[in-house]
């Protein structure tokens, strides 16, 4: 099957994989922006980004938002013309002031996840970055592009069907984890794109359908495409690059990792993410990672009721201080062998 390139709003990627957005600090600029020069989308995670900036613990807001900008910046520098764009998490407490200070950094496009995007276009109005948000049913799909299309008079420019076996934070249940079968959300899948083809006739023009989780080689990429995608989202196997943003130890863990290291873990975000089993998991259970400070990440966080930071924890992992970290993954993350280079990935992947 040929791989075709992939039309975001008014831009066009030549090859169709959107690099999926991590933090905290995982995908920043030199990872998103190699990227985006090879012919696909790197995609900047906003979550704590500024968490390497010297006033970082006196002024997180700020730092966050002078990180994105300069992120967009350095990874567009690199992108000789590719296409750059930046993850926003909707559960973020200052989630409006990202997707604006995204747009004024001249991002291609913004991917909104971890909730209902339901106010996106307004954040993004007069202006030529792309919108897509992240979805994980039909449900949500409907929901979503109904309210889009009554409110705003306008849809989803790309919309990200995120499954079951994606990394870090889910749209399901853990229950629902437990029950979703490989054949089962294929037909979720198909659902979407049925769901988006009403806005597509109503608004004549082509709203792309990406889909992300578990896609680790050429095979899962030509069956999401025969489903009817247009294009995948991949971020487990990007960690494991020399241009990532993570430390050497973060992507050693990956590589290192085991099909039974893999759990799903409880976040402070209200919803199951997937993890890599280590010492700081294991601390977690006992009750033994009491939260000392709360850097205001999160909306209707209250330290005193989690179970631990997890500003704190995804910092100490990118860092590569792993004995205290979270080190996020998906579900694939075992089959990793080695460490590559972007462009000898998507060299892999497309050929």
């Amino acid at each position: 099957m040929e791989l075709h390139e992939l039309k975001i709003g008014k831009k066009t990627a030549r090859i169709p994989i959107i690099q999926g957005g991590m933090g905290v600090g995982v995908s920043r600029s030199k990872l998103a922006g190699a990227v985006a020069k090879e012919g696909g989308v790197g995609i900047i995670s906003s979550a704590q980004i500024g968490y390497d900036e010297p006033d970082f613990e006196t002024d997180v807001c700020g730092c966050n938002l002078r990180a994105i900008e300069k992120h967009v910046a350095l990874a567009k520098q690199q992108a000789d013309g590719g296409l750059v764009g930046v993850n926003v998490m909707v559960a973020l407490q200052h989630y409006e002031d990202h997707v604006k200070a995204a747009v004024r950094a001249g991002a291609d496009l913004v991917v909104c996840g971890a909730g209902l995007p339901v106010d996106l276009p307004r954040l993004v109005q007069n202006a030529d970055t792309a919108i897509a948000p992240i979805v994980s049913t039909k449900k949500a799909a409907s929901v979503l592009l109904r309210m889009w299309d009554k409110k705003y008079q306008r849809t989803a420019d790309l919309l990200i069907v995120e499954g079951p076996k994606a990394g870090g934070h889910l749209g399901f249940s853990k229950e629902q984890l437990a029950q979703i079968a490989d054949a089962s959300y294929d037909q979720e899948i198909q659902a979407i794109i049925r769901e988006k083809r009403i806005y597509e006739q109503k608004y004549g023009r082509s709203i792309p359908v990406v889909v992300g989780g578990g896609i680790f080689d050429r095979t899962d990429i030509e069956h999401v495409m025969a489903l009817g995608a247009d294009g995948v989202q991949m971020a487990t196997r990007f960690v494991a690059t020399k241009e990532c943003d993570a430390s050497p130890a973060y992507k050693q863990a990956y590589i290192q990792a085991k099909e039974e290291d893999i759990v799903i873990i409880k976040s402070p975000v209200g919803m199951p993410g997937r993890a890599i089993r280590n010492a700081w998991l294991e601390n977690v259970q006992q009750g033994n990672a009491l939260v000392q400070k709360c850097l205001h990440c999160i909306k209707n966080c209250n330290p005193k009721e989690i179970p631990y930071c997890i500003t704190q924890a995804l910092i100490h992992a990118v860092n590569g201080n792993l004995d205290q970290g979270l080190i996020f993954c998906g579900t694939n993350a075992g089959r990793i062998k080695e460490l590559t280079t972007v462009s000898e990935l998507l060299r892999e992947l497309t050929a």
